[in-house]
């Protein structure tokens, strides 16, 4: 899968409105965020209640996939 990245008119409109030193760190940060979202994303663990009589406590600790 191709990691999606800021477009060239992207990162221009940044470095047009905000200067290009500060362009160029929120673009350098979006993309060290995406890279740290697909690793959560690929690491994500699947909780399975394995206890019987335990699976309420673990209904509440459970969180819908983003």
């Amino acid at each position: 899968m191709a990691k999606p990245t800021l477009s060239y008119n992207s990162r221009k409109a940044l470095a047009v409105n905000i200067g290009e030193t500060a362009g160029n760190e929120i673009a350098d940060l979006i993309s060290r965020l995406v890279d740290e979202i697909e690793e959560l994303r690929q690491s994500k663990v699947s909780v399975t209640p394995i206890v019987p009589g335990e699976k309420k406590a673990a209904d509440e600790y459970m969180e819908e996939p983003v």
